[in-house]
């Protein structure tokens, strides 16, 4: 088999055929898309879990992204363009990851066999990478394209009903679990494949930049459960209210009505 490989190469060589370069520039695009997917889903948590502060809190931060302090009024369409845009870069960064999946049953059935012999710990990640990354291209799918088409319908009272009233608590908690494992393992996986980090040591690099992962996993899915409670908290209470908007404090205070 070596020796048929080594001379369909020689051939190659011989009548001036390149090897391919997309292989790799599909793996520079998958890994340029995720990172950007990562990133914005700390910081889209961290803004989520505003929440925790106070409804207040959260409903300034909504309006902050509706461009109501730069332009003096709310442009939810501004949250529908980010919205898309994200949308493009998710389905971007799933099409292109998708090659590498198991393509058949008995492909997956050789893979499984594989960790099972390896018993190697970023072999087992790879698989709960690739299983986290399905559910989410479902239930990711679903949760910005309600963005994107509602979205006026953000802000404390807005999102708890939705929450609750909607019953979309079990797809939040369910795209919460497979958001925070697959983007911390795919932090993790990029630092190691790009050489990101890496020190004189790269056994104690890769053993550091692990333990960094699951502080990070823990991290974000402590701030997330409590975020979703938060929001369930006050779904229940506004359940008879469902469709009421919030108003702050201060514009009652003025007797404005929003």
């Amino acid at each position: 088999m070596n020796e048929e490989l080594t001379r369909v190469e020689e051939i190659k060589i011989k009548h001036g055929v390149k090897k391919s370069r997309m292989p790799a520039k599909l793996d520079y695009l998958q890994s340029a898309t995720g990172l950007i997917l990562a990133l914005f889903m700390w910081g889209h948590m961290i803004f989520v879990s505003s929440i925790l502060l106070g409804e207040e809190v959260m409903y300034t931060v909504t309006k902050m992204f509706e461009g109501q302090y730069l332009f003096g009024e709310s442009y939810p369409q501004i949250v529908s363009v980010t919205a898309a845009l994200l949308f493009i870069i998710f389905i971007a960064h799933a099409g292109i990851a998708i090659r590498k999946f198991p393509g058949s049953f008995k492909e997956y059935r050789l893979y499984r066999a594989h960790m099972k012999r390896m018993k190697h710990g970023d072999t087992n990640l790879w698989f709960y990478q690739v299983f986290t990354g399905f559910v989410m291209f479902f239930l990711g799918s679903v949760h910005l394209y309600i963005i994107m088409t509602h979205p006026a319908e953000i802000g404390p009272y807005a999102s708890s009903d939705r929450v609750v009233s909607d019953w979309m608590a079990p797809l939040y908690l369910l795209l919460l679990l497979a958001v925070e494992f697959h983007g911390s393992i795919g932090l993790y996986r990029l630092s190691i494949k790009w050489g990101w980090f890496e020190g004189k040591d790269p056994k104690k690099s890769r053993k550091r930049l692990k333990a960094y992962k699951w502080f990070i996993t823990v991290f974000f899915l402590t701030l997330g459960l409590l975020s979703l409670a938060a929001y369930i908290k006050i779904g229940l209470a506004h359940q008879d209210k469902a469709g009421e908007r919030y108003v702050p404090k201060s514009a009652i205070e003025k007797g404005v009505q929003l």
